[in-house]
């Protein structure tokens, strides 16, 4: 029997660029659902689940995957043009974006950081391999291999002694005993503004929030649980983070599945997670706690249960208390667990998605590419 698909072990540097595109969705919807696709492979979500969740293919998630085994984070950004034979090779390519990202002081060039120019001339005279090309040429190669022009930052790495122990135990979990698996974690803060977003408008006519100055509502959480094993997500609002509402979360996941035997519990690792009465609690109960590694909580598979919710009940809305909000949260929570996608109903909607692009071409011609 073939071994389930599933995206590798992420490296640090992923799992927080992965993290960050699912929380925060500002960027492109393919490159957002694609990473929405890999962080929950990883994290051990099966691929059908994983289908329901974006409302694809298995099969689109399986090509996902495998793309993203072999190439890594280029996955998010799939080439469909085709076009004359590159002039430039693969060999060349990666030499270029190693010479890129390598300091110019340990190449014998007397900068602290390239220019374009700079780097175009040094490719051109460099004794190891010579590649002539253009400044353009080269802002597009650097462009689509993910090297921008930034300001430097600070930057964090997980120090966790079991590292690697912990992410095993999470795989180990979530590949061999998935209807046993459960997750936990806080989803905020959480804070009464106007949220923007998307929606079907008018051409150049978009859909209008009011600015907003003060802020009396204060914050809240959303203490959410998710079952790896039947595709279910469910949750409560509280006021803050702490061990009772952790523990309170806990005895949640342990009467969903009531019949006695263990239950592996993934959740991060902070100190409201794991003190002593939640530990002596899930002694008593055949709770295994499996925490992820200290600042690698992208290793959680609820994290990229997150980012649908932060859209479809966050983004493009303007709620006007924390009353309102928890009511629009759980709605979409039952609105989720009475709505699973059948095969037909997602063939349909691609179809009916087909056809509306087909005709909006008809119409205005050609979309508008966006500035570069």
């Amino acid at each position: 029997m073939a071994e389930p698909v599933r995206a590798r072990r992420l490296t640090q540097d992923e799992g927080r660029k992965l993290q960050q595109l699912v929380r925060r969705g500002k960027h492109d919807s393919v490159r957002v659902r694609r990473a929405v696709i890999i962080m929950a492979s990883a994290s051990g979500t099966p691929v059908p689940a994983i289908a329901n969740l974006i409302a694809g293919q298995e099969d689109t998630v399986r090509d996902v995957i495998h793309a993203f085994n072999e190439i890594g984070l280029r996955a998010l950004d799939p080439r469909w043009a085709g076009g004359r034979p590159r002039l430039i090779s693969d060999d060349d390519i990666a030499f270029i974006v190693a010479t890129a990202t390598a300091r110019p002081s340990t190449l014998g060039r007397p900068f602290t950081h390239w220019s374009l120019r700079k780097l175009a001339d040094y490719l051109a005279t460099d004794a190891t391999r010579t590649v002539v090309i253009s400044r353009e040429r080269l802002r597009q190669i650097l462009r689509d291999n993910d090297i921008s022009w930034q300001r430097t930052r600070t930057w964090k790495e997980s120090t966790d002694p079991d590292f690697d122990a912990k992410l095993d135990r999470i795989e180990y979990v979530t590949t061999h005993i998935p209807q046993r698996c459960f997750a936990f974690d806080q989803f905020g803060p959480l804070s009464i503004r106007p949220h923007h977003g998307t929606s079907w408008s008018p051409r150049s006519h978009p859909d209008r929030l009011p600015a907003t100055y003060h802020r009396t509502h204060g914050i809240r959480y959303f203490h959410g649980c998710y079952s790896l094993g039947d595709d279910q997500l469910w949750g409560v609002i509280r006021q803050r983070k702490g061990a009772d509402h952790t523990l309170a979360a806990l005895k949640s996941i342990r009467r969903s599945l009531p019949d006695g035997g263990p239950i592996y519990v993934i959740m991060d690792n902070l100190s409201a997670n794991k003190t002593p009465a939640i530990r002596a609690w899930a002694a008593r109960n055949k709770v295994e706690l499996c925490l992820t590694p200290t600042s690698a909580s992208w290793a959680n598979p609820i994290e990229a249960q997150f980012g649908p919710l932060r859209m479809f009940t966050m983004a493009n809305s303007n709620h006007p208390n924390h009353t309102v909000l928890a009511r629009k949260l759980h709605k979409y929570l039952r609105w989720r667990k009475l709505n699973a996608r059948h095969p037909d109903v997602l063939a349909a909607q691609r179809r009916e998605r087909a056809r509306v692009r087909s005709e909006r071409k008809q119409r205005w011609g050609r979309p508008r590419l966006k500035a570069a």
